[in-house]
């Protein structure tokens, strides 16, 4: 085991005078390429390639002297500290901070970045990367090979956004370039680099007291407000239990499909997901922008009608229909959500909606659902609505049909 190990963070800045002793007594150095050719590295010591920081962790772990591990920017900041520190490796880890990539990019963009979403986006996560991005004015994206602005910017589709870019920070390479989204994908782009993303109307509220929280999070409690209640299946109550059933959260896609008045939408946006509405009315589409501009959260409407509206959609996680019947749930069942939510007015209607998900591989339960509003003067009955809620899961040990 490693006599010590310590990481030292570096932003292009000198090294301090505690990172210079630690350095002097290593025998063995890991860092990225440009770490190991720093002057100050001892000739002698045993020089290590991180690449894969489990791998890396596990050598260093092994190796009978000090260890020093160099890392961009802070390394407790989705950094090496973390793999370091894992408790199988019983290493005792000294920090050496530096400024983190993140605070240099904001930095150098001139903004605060307290009500920042930060996302770190590899090629397995980059949808979720996507979907935060979709979801919020202000997303920092701590990019990798396979998963960089210009694949940010494609999977972003027709979302508009502004990508500030920023490469090699730190280095005498360093470059920041600004640029709207739809033109990143005609560039190449240099790691290890960052990219700002920034669009859409910023909530307006309170300034943030928790890290990357926006106003339509820390304010307005509650969902599935009745005021703003519109059109048949629009309950409140209705809207409750099909926001519980698909459990919107940070990095999921939401597709609500015949959005009507727009509630639902808005609340699963302000739940942190993105969210894709979608309704055949124009009158729709327009309560549906209004309810999350009143919100203040960022949603995309789309009008058209479906199932043949879907085809061109990105992957969805979760999916309510509230509307088109037993024909759009088959369509979205073949796209494979995590979790789909529907209702129906008559019992056939839920029938065929649910025989639908039973061949499509999914779970599926099936309530009746009653309420009645009161009004608390009289205490009379004001409005009863009695539908049929569905909702539908996919196994997790069934795997997707190809």
């Amino acid at each position: 085991m490693a006599d010590r190990v310590t990481v030292i963070g570096w932003d292009g800045s000198p090294l301090t005078a505690s990172a210079r002793s630690a350095l002097a007594a290593a025998t063995l150095v890991a860092g990225a390429a440009h770490h190991l050719a720093l002057p100050e590295v001892p000739p002698a010591a045993e020089r290590v390639r991180l690449g894969s920081l489990g791998l890396a962790a596990r050598r260093i772990a092994g190796h009978r002297g000090t260890a020093v591990v160099f890392a961009d920017g802070d390394p407790g900041f989705f950094g090496v500290v973390r793999a370091l520190r894992a408790p199988e490796l019983g290493l005792e880890v000294e920090v050496v901070p530096a400024v983190s990539a993140v605070a240099a990019a904001f930095a150098r963009a001139g903004m605060p970045w307290d009500d920042a979403q930060v996302v770190v986006a590899h090629p397995r996560t980059l949808r979720r990367a996507v979907n935060v991005c979709r979801a919020h004015s202000k997303v920092a994206v701590l990019t990798s090979p396979g998963a960089g602005p210009a694949e940010l910017a494609l999977l972003l589709g027709g979302v508009h956004r502004t990508f500030v870019i920023c490469e090699e920070l730190g280095t005498d390479k360093e470059q920041v370039t600004v640029l709207t989204s739809d033109k990143a994908a005609d560039h190449s782009w240099r790691d290890p680099n960052v990219v700002i993303v920034i669009g859409g109307q910023p909530a307006a509220g309170d300034p943030a007291w928790l890290l990357g929280q926006s106003a339509a999070q820390s304010g307005g409690r509650g969902w599935a407000r009745p005021q703003i209640d519109v059109g048949e299946g629009e309950s409140a109550q209705l809207r409750a239990a099909q926001l519980a059933r698909l459990g919107p959260r940070t990095g999921d896609l939401v597709w609500d499909i015949g959005a009507g008045s727009g509630a639902l939408a808005a609340d699963a946006a302000a739940l942190g997901a993105a969210v894709i509405a979608v309704d055949a009315d124009p009158r729709a589409c327009e309560r549906t922008t209004a309810a999350a501009r009143a919100r203040g959260v960022q949603l995309q409407v789309i009008a058209g009608r479906a199932p043949h509206v879907l085809e061109d959609l990105p992957e969805p996680d979760v999916v309510r229909v509230g509307g088109g019947g037993a024909e759009v749930v088959a369509a979205v069942a073949d796209r494979r959500p995590e979790r789909i939510v529907s209702h129906a007015s008559t019992r056939d209607e839920a029938e065929a909606i649910g025989r639908v998900l039973t061949e499509g591989g999914y779970a599926v339960e099936c309530a009746l659902l009653q309420s009645v509003a009161l009004d608390t003067r009289t205490w009379t009955e004001q409005q009863r609505s009695v539908v049929f809620l569905l909702a539908a899961e996919r196994p997790v040990n069934r795997p997707d049909r190809t």
